[in-house]
């Protein structure tokens, strides 16, 4: 090298090669970390908080179901804003009703978002209130006050119409 070429050469932090060779490590890293801040920061939650005890009691969950479909029990159910609206049919037009129904209201995924409402018989239909209104993809159980039959379904809110779960 020449005087002149030493002298007119930049530092190293002055060339833009180093820099553009560093940019994709240094981006990962700062991915990376937000990752891991997201990762730390944010709740998996459980679906349920007793999923042993539950996954033990499948085999009675499914006579339950079975027991609903042999009596040819439907619900149709409507939920607007913070109330929701069960009106039940049977098979056999004297079926008891039930004084109560069980209705839990479930996130898929986030725990959290579950709400289990207790419904009382209001005219010809269960009539409670929620918490909070609701949207998007939702799974619905209805159980009599026994816990003889059970009814299972999904519903995407908000609905304008009454959705119809069992009739087996």
């Amino acid at each position: 090298m020449t005087a002149t070429a030493i002298q007119n050469a930049k530092p190293w932090y002055r060339e833009p090669w180093p820099w553009l060779l560093m940019i994709l490590p240094a981006t990962s890293v700062v991915v990376g970390l937000a990752f891991a801040w997201t990762a730390v920061v944010t709740s998996d939650g459980l679906v349920t908080e007793d999923y042993y005890k539950q996954g033990q009691m499948v085999g009675e969950t499914l006579v339950q179901s079975r027991r609903a479909t042999e009596l040819g029990i439907a619900a149709g159910l409507l939920l607007t804003n913070d109330n929701i609206r069960i009106r039940l049919t049977a098979r056999q037009a004297d079926m008891p009703m039930p004084g109560a129904l069980l209705v839990t209201v479930s996130h898929p995924t986030r725990a959290g978002q579950d709400q289990r409402i207790t419904l009382k018989p209001v005219g010809d239909a269960y009539v409670g209130s929620m918490q909070a209104p609701l949207s998007g993809h939702r799974l619905v159980l209805i159980e009599d006050e026994a816990k003889t039959w059970r009814l299972v379904g999904s519903v995407v809110l908000p609905a304008a119409n009454e959705t119809v779960i069992g009739g087996g």
